[in-house]
């Protein structure tokens, strides 16, 4: 009986220490000299037969992956520099 206290023990310790490892990861955040995501937003919707957004993702790599669907029902993936607000190629 003491073999599973002493077991379970052990387990929760170092489970309660798998969080505060994960924690103190930095976000990856836009630069400061990027657009505002407004600003982006408002960019691909005013795109030809722009209906609706369906997703937004900041990548770390310098740019946001944007999804969104046209009035035909088309899916488009693109990716929008954070500081040009341009598509990258």
């Amino acid at each position: 009986m003491a073999k599973w206290s002493i077991t379970g023990l052990v387990v929760t310790a170092l489970l309660g220490t798998m969080p505060a490892q994960a924690q103190t990861k930095e976000p990856a955040v836009p630069p400061q000299n990027s657009l505002k995501l407004s600003e982006i937003i408002a960019k691909i919707e005013q795109r030809d037969q722009f209906r609706y957004l369906s997703e937004v993702e900041w990548e770390s790599e310098g740019y946001y992956d944007i999804v969104y669907y046209t009035s035909d029902k088309a899916k488009v993936e693109i990716k929008i520099d954070a500081v040009t607000g341009e598509p990258r190629l």
